[in-house]
């Protein structure tokens, strides 16, 4: 893979881009770019139309960045292998499931260093300001907590409907 280092005003955002960017993302994608730098290179076709990494462009935007490293698809790649490895690459990490413990120990690691909200993670629960809404202040704290959510786990009372 050979990368390149361009100008962001020599690229443009694919324009059928199936994938939609949240402001939160790209606030989210910023800041990691601002902690890590960019780790992985944006994919671009020979006419420099990103194929993959869209929002990480966005975000580089946003940050003020002028450069940005890239590497380029294969330029025997015809119209729909451009688009179908563009839908792969959104849709690989959607198909992925988070292990809840592993992630709970691990942002509780994380987050003796850094806000994980700043990388799209909620509060760790004990952790957050009480947001409550009014009308439930009268509820105990010390309720157990009968059900959690495998993926992110977040816990509640009451039924799971």
């Amino acid at each position: 893979m050979k990368l390149e280092n361009v100008k962001i005003s020599e690229l443009t955002l694919d324009p059928n881009n199936a994938r939609r960017h949240s402001t939160r993302n790209i606030e989210v994608i910023a800041n990691s770019l601002k902690e890590f730098g960019q780790r992985k290179p944006i994919v671009v076709t020979k006419d420099n139309v990103v194929i993959a990494g869209n929002g990480t462009l966005e975000a580089a935007q946003s940050l003020g960045w002028e450069t940005i490293d890239v590497t380029r698809a294969p330029e025997d790649w015809s119209a729909k292998q451009i688009k179908a490895y563009a839908l792969t690459d959104n849709r690989t990490s959607e198909l992925a499931d988070w292990d809840s413990q592993i992630l709970a120990e691990q942002l509780l690691e994380i987050s003796e260093v850094f806000d994980i909200q700043d990388f799209g993670f909620n509060p760790l629960a004990g952790e957050s300001e009480d947001d409550t809404p009014h009308e439930f202040q009268d509820f105990s704290d010390d309720v157990e907590t009968q059900y959690r959510c495998p993926k992110c786990g977040y816990e509640w009372n009451g039924s799971a409907r």
